[in-house]
């Protein structure tokens, strides 16, 4: 096989180095699938793999690309065959194993996902490790009690990846959905994804959060950690439920054990890339290819071809992004 284009991180004097290479099979890492890898995304993750921000790499030098969708070129296991559509998104893509910024990848077969009947390889990638991690944290969420009668549920970081998608997702699911965000010039278009209210961060004073306050939410699901998931908590209906996704506000949470003791509230702890089962792996990709995949999926997402992959990272790091951003691998 020819040498093909990947985009290759490596670390240098504590610096990353990203820069386009020429690869050959040889090159990557061990696997029984060979995927000719038709597209691939980009998530915060990956911003930070890719410029330095955060420790995010476990080796050296590494393709990066936590997700990718493709065909696969060859198997070593009989679970899969040539010319199936799978899709691969988290465990050590991207960070520890050459992930999906190239044209081809070799993965383990564990990781891989035979593609839904009504799912495209541009929606796996629509969804990505943002979209399969909402879906995550509502189908557990559903299993703690959560249910379209019992009342609103809030979503804050509402215009990144993980937001967008889980409020889309809810809204399609017949929830009540409150969006939360700092972004007022986006208010519109977060109702648009099926967000019944749209609440500003600044109306929040986080300076006095009560132990127990108003209690409004039937559940939430937290992309900030900080003061906002203590507020939240604080603010959950009895027997609510709060999926904690993610810690853009701060790693740290100052609350008290009130709302889990007196209100019964559940705090359920959301990791994608660890995956559970493959059980329920193989389900919530079947719910985002059916029941919880938003009708205007592709009015979410942008797509740049993979030259253009570079210009993207620093709008990530400052939270200049809305929605998915898809990277068509296609030559």
């Amino acid at each position: 096989m020819d040498k093909f284009k990947a985009y290759r991180l490596s670390e240098v004097d504590r610096k990353i180095k990203a820069e386009f290479v020429e690869c050959s099979l040889e090159d990557l890492d061990p696997g029984e699938l060979v995927v000719r890898v038709a597209y691939s995304d980009v998530n915060y993750k990956d911003a930070l793999a890719a410029t330095g921000k955060g420790r995010i790499l476990l080796r050296p030098v590494c393709i990066g690309g936590i997700d990718l969708s493709g065909t696969v070129v060859s198997s070593g296991d009989p679970r899969f065959a040539k010319g199936d559509a799978v899709l691969a998104v988290g465990h050590e893509l991207g960070v520890k194993h050459h992930g999906g910024y190239a044209e081809y990848a070799r993965i383990p077969a564990n990781w891989a996902v035979k593609l839904p009947r009504d799912l495209s390889l541009w929606e796996a990638m629509a969804f990505g490790t943002a979209g399969y991690t909402a879906g995550l944290a509502i189908e557990k969420m559903e299993r703690n009690g959560l249910h379209p009668g019992g009342g609103p549920v809030i979503v804050d970081g509402a215009t990144g990846g993980v937001g967008s998608i889980a409020i889309a997702a809810l809204a399609k699911l017949g929830y009540e959905v409150v969006a939360l965000t700092g972004k007022e010039n986006e208010a519109e278009w977060l109702k648009k994804l099926g967000a019944r209210e749209v609440k500003f961060r600044k109306e929040l004073d986080l300076t006095k959060i009560k132990p127990l306050d108003k209690a409004t939410w039937q559940g939430a699901i937290d992309n900030l950690g900080g003061e906002v998931l203590a507020w939240m908590a604080s603010s959950m209906k009895f027997n609510g439920v709060i999926a904690s996704i993610g810690l853009a506000a701060g790693f740290g949470l100052n609350t008290t054990v009130m709302p889990f003791i007196l209100r019964g509230v559940s705090l359920l702890g959301i990791n994608s890339t660890d995956a559970p089962s493959p059980e329920l792996e193989r389900k919530v990709w079947a719910r985002l290819a059916g029941d919880m995949k938003p009708a205007g999926l592709k009015e979410m997402a942008k797509t740049i071809p993979f030259s253009d992959l570079p210009k993207v990272f620093d709008d990530f790091i400052n939270a200049k992004v809305v929605g998915r951003v898809v990277v068509d691998l296609n030559p």
